[in-house]
């Protein structure tokens, strides 16, 4: 096929979001791994918003870090802002943003990638997947390069097939005019995947110079930054802020009148474009009676006078951008200095995926992020560190890390991807999550370092400091509860707060339970002795006790859900000989072949009673299987 250029354990293709989680996951595991990108300047780049976290999004960042991960370590050290948002709801939801200087945010991760021991970065476009028996045993370069290995991470994002269209103009590109990767696609169809083709967007950037900011109003970062990574103490960076303006009626006007030369409304576009991001065009079509929308101006970096226009994701012709941009207040003498453009990819349906990221048509080889049919950088980087933990565990023939539903986010995103499938780009929101007070932003370290630190990416050292603040909490939390307070003691200080006086006696546990009072109030009274609590043990002591009830319940509930994730069902069943089984029950759980009763009860079109029915056949088939020895 080409000429003989190394062997290693793991090989990784493409080094954005995934590619960087799942490299560095597979080398720091011992795995002698390869990262193989179409271009080394373009490492952990951030074609569209240079910005990490959010709501679900932010909880991913966390989770990826207390796995052992790096995009919550490389965010804290090249943020320009840092805001918690959602802090005026309940803690389920609190998702911290970050803004990144784009171009340092790529160069610290390059770095890390480069001093990384077991990791080879190498620049170089695979075209073909080598597979013997079923089995990957490695790919060949475009310039006849042929790498083996035990195991492979596809991690493409948008480059696969990439289409750019921009109004009448369209041509084969990757993001940000890359190349695009066209012979891996025929490759990945050739070796039976079925693949589907999406759509994403990004918007125009414009100069700094030429934006009116005092007709927007300023978006300052927090004072006090919270950070992403369990490891990041403090920070020196200096903040700068966003701005937000609208867009106005002649915004819409401009849209509505250019409509037969938007490719979206045209039939130029044939991807299906991200439902929870749509293009301005869309917003303005779907929301007609909405007179205005949000738009966010937010810097690309320190050294750069290019500002992104968040909200206004197009794929417009060139003028009637330059026209909707000088439709928005501060905005009217602005300069364009990169078009928005839609851009459409292949993505791999997802329901060919095992939990474990692993590919049910090729043994070995395994996909992460867009090319599973999500949608942003966090989505993509908590793809990556599973699968690059488990292409390593398979080299090392270990059994595979899966993270359920009750443990993370990720764990949501990916049985929702390998069970359900996606028709558009997935993008990852807290309603997805059915134990979202589980898995808050701040408990991450404590639900997810357990696992990191079994898998070996989280430290002695680290793990000693996760199980000290660990017991703290745990102190604290019973010190509040065998402490007693007297009602002269706390009355006061419940009166400024606008909460009932005391008449009797309680612990200072039931105080902290009042929704008015907070852990800094009850500490006012019943000082700790000298505990050294951080903020974050503080704020875990208040979240655990205001919240138990709730997350009491929640824990029932996901005891019942591992029942049903307990009862495991064999590779070998063959569904259509399981009578009383409804048609689309039959059709669907042979394609997804689920791997427990609880991921069979989350397939579309499987209804209780199919459960029931399989549930009833599994019993009979174990007593016959255990019969035969």
């Amino acid at each position: 096929m080409g000429y003989a250029a190394g062997e290693f354990d793991v090989i990784v293709i493409g080094a954005g979001h995934a590619g960087c989680e799942a490299a560095l996951a597979s080398a720091r595991m011992g795995s002698n791994t390869l990262l193989l990108t179409i271009n080394l300047d373009m490492v952990a780049f951030m074609p569209c918003n240079p910005s990490i976290g959010g709501p679900a999004k932010g909880h991913v960042v966390r989770e990826i870090d207390a796995l052992g991960g790096e995009m919550g370590r490389n965010i804290d050290k090249t943020f320009i802002q840092m805001r918690m948002l959602n802090t005026g709801k309940g803690p389920a939801v609190h998702a911290l943003r970050a803004q990144a200087d784009k171009f340092s945010y790529q160069h610290t991760m390059k770095k890390t990638i480069e001093e990384t021991d077991n990791l080879t970065l190498r620049q170089g476009m695979a075209e073909e997947l080598i597979v013997e028996d079923g089995k990957i045993v490695g790919i060949v370069t475009k310039t006849g390069a042929e790498y083996r290995a035990r195991a492979v991470i596809v991690t493409t994002g948008t480059y696969l097939r990439g289409k750019i269209i921009m109004g009448e103009l369209m041509y084969e590109s990757g993001p940000n005019n890359q190349q695009p990767s066209v012979r891996l696609s025929a490759s990945l169809k050739e070796h039976g995947f079925e693949l589907v083709r999406f759509k994403t967007g990004t918007p125009p950037r414009v100069h700094k110079d030429t934006i009116d900011f005092s007709k927007t109003e300023i978006q300052p970062g927090d004072e006090s930054p919270k950070f992403f990574s369990h490891e990041t103490e403090s920070s020196d960076n200096e903040q700068l802020p966003c701005w937000l303006t609208y867009t106005s009626e002649a915004t819409h006007k401009i849209i509505n009148d250019n409509l037969h030369r938007a490719p979206m409304f045209s039939g130029a576009i044939e991807g299906t474009g991200p439902r929870y991001c749509p293009s301005i065009e869309d917003k303005i079509v779907r929301f007609a009676d909405k007179p205005k929308h949000q738009i966010f101006l937010e810097p690309e970096g320190k050294h750069t006078s290019e500002y992104y226009v968040q909200g206004l994701s197009t794929s417009m012709p060139e003028d009637v951008q330059l026209g909707i941009l000088r439709s928005i207040p501060g905005l009217e003498n602005v300069e364009m200095m990169r078009n928005g453009y839609a851009i459409e990819y292949d993505a791999v349906v997802p329901t060919q995926l095992w939990p474990s990221l692993e590919t049910k048509v090729v043994d070995g080889l395994f996909t992460a992020g867009q090319i599973n049919g999500t949608s942003g950088y966090e989505e993509a980087a908590g793809q990556g560190i599973i699968a690059g933990i488990n292409a390593a565990r398979k080299v090392q023939g270990k059994e595979p890390v899966v993270i359920d539903r009750s443990q993370g986010y990720i764990g949501v995103m990916i049985d929702d991807l390998v069970t359900k499938g996606t028709n558009d780009p997935y993008r990852l929101l807290t309603s997805r999550a059915e134990y979202r007070l589980l898995l808050r932003h701040d408990n991450a370290d404590l639900r997810l370092t357990p696992i990191g630190y079994e898998i070996g990416l989280i430290s002695e050292e680290r793990y000693a400091k996760f199980l000290r603040k660990k017991e703290l909490v745990e102190i604290e939390i019973e010190r509040l509860k065998t402490t007693k307070v007297k009602p002269d003691d706390v009355n006061d200080m419940l009166t400024a707060a606008g909460s009932a006086p005391m008449t009797n006696g309680a612990d200072a546990l039931s105080l902290l339970r009042r929704p008015e009072i907070t852990y800094a109030m009850v500490e006012t009274v019943v000082p700790s002795p000298g505990l050294g609590l951080t903020d974050e043990m503080k704020e875990q002591v208040e979240i655990q006790i205001k919240y138990a009830g709730y997350i009491e319940k929640q824990l029932l509930q996901v005891e019942r859900l591992n029942k049903m994730e307990k009862k495991r069902i064999p590779d070998d069943i063959e569904y259509s000989e399981v009578h009383g089984l409804a048609s689309e029950a039959k059709q669907k759980l042979a394609v997804i072949r689920p791997l427990s009763i609880g991921q069979a009860s989350r397939i579309a079109g499987v209804t209780p009673a199919d459960i029931s029915i399989l549930l009833v056949y599994l019993e009979h088939y174990n007593r016959v299987t255990a019969a035969r020895g």
